[in-house]
């Protein structure tokens, strides 16, 4: 099913890039709808005649940015062959209360029983994406992107950064495979390392694993030194103020991208992004995103 293929998301020199495709958006419907469906949707089957036939659009009640249709595309379709959609709209776009995403015709039963599962997706993946697409433009002309977090729906996390890449922003290590990222708590278990613990934690990492980017958390100024001295890829400054971040910028030098994070919010992110750091990480964007206001309409 080529025309559900999404395209490739690529990945900056020091980030990883999601790139999801059709399978595995079919399997995460097929077993959304197995949770649901169980035996049979037992109201549609009582109430609705075979051969009914309905239209139904998927309408928008709110000011978005778009995320999930493929998802429900397939929903539709996979209860019936015969389902016919037209897509109104895109993912990563942003609509207007009352616009259409979807019109969906066909089959009555297949519509109904198949509407809650391609609601939850669309409606959950469009709310990261709006959440997502508030902080990039709060941040509009400064050097800065938005990154997200591990902060994830267990079981949702590719979904999910996907659906930040819709709102605008960028997407950090999928897990603890892909991106070497040693926090505080590593460096107090190598307190006792010469020269410091920085240094000998990276000099592992590269040793261990010569093909990964090395991101290190600071949190005081002397260990962002020791991070940019010893050539770590990222350094995460951590629960910075804005005064604090612009001395850590000058420190590095351009030696290594920079990451702000902690105590971001709206009201915050843009202070934090004319500090000159390259990326700031909101957590916030995935943990903390409200469903959006979504609903299916039948004609």
């Amino acid at each position: 099913m080529n025309e559900f293929l999404l395209s490739r998301i690529s990945a900056s020199p020091h980030l990883v890039g999601v790139e999801l495709t059709a399978a595995e958006i079919r399997r995460a419907v097929r077993a959304a709808l197995a949770e649901d469906l169980g035996g049979g949707d037992v109201t549609t089957l009582a109430t609705v005649p075979a051969a009914a036939k309905s239209v139904a659009r998927m309408n928008v009640r709110e000011p978005l940015t778009v995320a999930g249709l493929p998802f429900a595309e397939f929903a539709f379709r996979e209860l019936s062959p015969k389902i016919k959609i037209q897509k109104l709209a895109r993912d990563g776009q942003k609509v207007a209360a009352g616009k259409t995403l979807l019109k969906i015709s066909g089959p009555s039963r297949a519509i109904l029983s198949a509407e809650r599962v391609a609601l939850n997706f669309v409606q959950r993946l469009s709310g990261v994406a709006t959440a997502t697409a508030r902080f990039a433009n709060e941040i509009k002309g400064t050097r800065a992107k938005i990154l997200d977090t591990r902060k994830t729906t267990p079981g949702w996390r590719r979904f999910e950064k996907y659906a930040v890449k819709c709102g605008g922003g960028k997407n950090h290590r999928i897990g603890l495979f892909d991106l070497v990222l040693i926090k505080d708590n590593h460096l107090v278990a190598l307190r006792n390392e010469k020269p410091n613990a920085i240094a000998a934690a990276v000099a592992r990492a590269r040793k261990t694993f010569p093909k990964l980017k090395v991101e290190v958390e600071a949190d005081t100024l002397e260990q962002v030194a020791q991070a940019a001295d010893t050539g770590a890829d990222l350094i995460l400054l951590d629960n910075m103020p804005p005064g604090i971040l612009r001395q850590a910028v000058k420190i590095i030098r351009g030696r290594a991208k920079t990451e702000a994070s902690g105590g971001v919010n709206l009201k915050t992110v843009r202070a934090i992004a004319a500090t000159g750091v390259d990326f700031i990480s909101v957590g916030a964007i995935t943990h903390s995103a409200r469903a959006v206001d979504i609903g299916l309409d039948f004609k």
